[in-house]
């Protein structure tokens, strides 16, 4: 923490002196208002939720909430931050809560040191890889958001140096401080206090990277991932990662031991395989699977939902990242590029035990500012399915309006 805080001071003593010696110092700023109603649906019959009397969900939210990006920049330095600003009201058969809250979800110092050199402080979304529903390759964010369009991913507070020697290879060495304020995600000590070497190399239809991270407790996560485009309108891909999590929840196939937690779990690898074909018109279809070495097998994941049963708190709160090992999702989504809209489909089937799920989102533009949204999604299977346990259904309506 110390080494992040000085290496922060220091770029500050570097962008004063660059404010003082340049005349050409350029800023902008954009930025989007939120303003949006969610309702979920809560099973009835939960085993790890019964009666929303362990997890608390919220029935319904509204939520008016507001993301900025401010810039500024020299010639040797850039000064970045994403501010966000919410107010939010929840309801569920409990009463009804308001809060408000600020925090910055990204923020950062850069300073050009040398040709190719680059080093930065603050806060940072280390993320990176192609994979759409989990990205293994990642320690900070395994789940990526991508499933979620509206989720916003808080960035990790780090000190870092990159070097750049030409367009095709980079490499980065990471002080990484902790999760930033705003993580829900990872647990926030899990990576404190943790150093991350990255290396990329690409080319003109390809690209790869090797990641590595060790924490003071854990051992080292390694991780990998790359793509190729064989054609204009095909993208084969994958990645990989290579871990211990800092705890397991073990629930062994036989019914009649109890669970058991083990610290740090046993090493285990996860990967995923995907490709992306793009057709003529910009429409685009994904499909990946997903071996997921910290969950469970089919008989471990039944044998979950009965333990659950007697204490639901500790199979809620301690449950792996993905129940089940195996998993396919599928994207279809329109034309990016297309100025009147976007819609996006989406299914995630758990080999592990049969469950399936189906998400869409869309958004319409109503004016060059203004664009109304819809998320929807439906679990369908039953309470012992992993994609169904908690919720029927969730539905959110909002618009978002563009700023300035």
């Amino acid at each position: 923490m110390k080494f992040a805080v000085h290496t922060i001071l220091a770029l500050s003593v570097c962008a004063t002196a660059a404010l003082a010696d340049e005349a050409d110092w350029r800023t902008a700023w954009d930025g989007m208002l939120y303003g949006y109603a969610e309702s979920k649906g809560l099973r009835a019959d939960s085993v790890l939720n019964p009666g929303n009397r362990v997890a608390h969900l919220a029935q319904r939210s509204k939520v008016a909430e507001l993301r900025l990006n401010f810039k500024a920049e020299s010639e040797t330095v850039r000064l970045t931050a994403r501010p966000i600003v919410w107010t939010r009201e929840t309801q569920n058969a409990f009463g009804t809560e308001h809060s408000n809250d600020a925090w910055f979800s990204q923020w950062q110092v850069r300073v050009r040191a040398a040709e190719g050199w680059n080093i930065a402080a603050g806060r940072e979304v280390l993320h990176w890889g192609p994979a759409q529903f989990r990205s293994p390759s990642s320690p900070f964010y395994f789940d990526n958001g991508r499933s979620d369009p509206m989720r916003e991913l808080a960035g990790m507070d780090a000190a870092k140096i990159s070097w750049t020697p030409d367009m095709q290879n980079s490499a980065s060495l990471a002080r990484v401080a902790r999760a930033g304020r705003g993580a829900p995600q990872p647990q926030p000590d899990t990576w404190r206090d943790s150093w991350l070497a990255k290396f990329d190399r690409r080319g003109d239809s390809w690209a790869m990277g090797l990641a590595a991270v060790k924490a003071p407790d854990l051992p080292a996560f390694y991780g990998a991932h790359g793509q190729i485009a064989p054609g204009d309108e095909l993208m084969l891909y994958g990645e990989f990662g290579s871990s211990a999590r800092p705890l397991a929840l073990q629930s062994p196939a036989d019914p009649v031991q109890g669970f058991a937690v083990q610290t740090p779990s046993n090493r285990r690898s996860t990967a995923l395989l995907g490709a992306n074909y793009t057709f003529e018109d910009g429409k685009s279809l994904a499909a990946e699977y997903l071996h997921d070495g910290h969950g469970y097998t089919s008989a471990q994941e039944s044998a979950y939902f009965r333990r659950a049963a007697a204490s639901p708190g500790v199979a809620l709160g301690l449950a792996p990242r993905l129940l089940g090992r195996d998993t396919l999702h599928f994207v279809w989504q329109s034309n990016l590029m297309d100025d009147k809209g976007y819609w996006r489909l989406m299914a995630t089937h758990g080999l592990t035990d049969g469950a399936n799920e189906l998400a869409a989102y869309g958004e319409t533009v109503l004016t060059r500012k203004v664009i109304a949204y819809l998320l929807a999604l439906l679990p369908l299977g039953n309470a012992r399915q992993e994609s169904s346990s908690l919720l029927k259904y969730s539905a959110t309506l909002g618009l978002k309006i563009a700023l300035p």
